[in-house]
């Protein structure tokens, strides 16, 4: 724990943040998750669909900080090479 008034504050920062970049960082998953389950379904509509909707949580992730930009664009690679091959 922090001992002096200024630490105090960045630790309740921090943990504020790590809440937010949690949140961030959820939906980026679950979006990239739906793209897997609807590739692996053989649905083209809803995987192209999938595919925008992870890329656009991918980038607003990765523009907020709460991951790596270059994670964002390996994942986006990664995902558009599974829909090319389930396509």
């Amino acid at each position: 724990m922090a001992n002096n008034k200024s630490a105090i504050k960045r630790w309740h920062q921090s943990l504020k943040r790590r809440d937010r970049n949690r949140a961030t960082r959820t939906l980026a998953r679950s979006a990239i998750r739906r793209v897997r389950e609807s590739a692996a379904l053989g649905d083209s509509a809803a995987t192209t669909t999938a595919l925008t909707a992870a890329y656009s949580a991918l980038d607003r992730a990765a523009k907020k900080g709460a991951i790596h930009t270059g994670k964002a664009d390996r994942t986006k690679s990664r995902l558009a090479a599974l829909v090319a091959k389930s396509a």
